[in-house]
């Protein structure tokens, strides 16, 4: 899960050597926060967040598949 957040946004940024996504679990929750360069995150999040979403939407389908929860923070 995580290099796939990490292989998207690196996709997308100008700066993938500041890409960085630290993984954590809470009550049975994996939280993926995702950081990349100040220069970088509107090409994340995207005009509206629609980038954003997307990433969201492409994660939790995964983890569906896995049978796992996940949610994306991006910092």
């Amino acid at each position: 899960m995580r290099e796939l957040v990490e292989d998207i946004a690196k996709a997308l940024v100008d700066k993938p050597d500041e890409v960085v996504v630290n993984v954590t679990e809470d009550k049975g929750v994996t939280i993926l926060k995702l950081t990349v360069a100040d220069d970088d995150m509107g090409k994340v999040i995207g005009k509206q967040g629609r980038i954003a979403k997307a990433i969201r939407t492409v994660v939790r389908s995964v983890a569906n598949k896995e049978k796992i929860k996940v949610t994306l923070e991006i910092i």
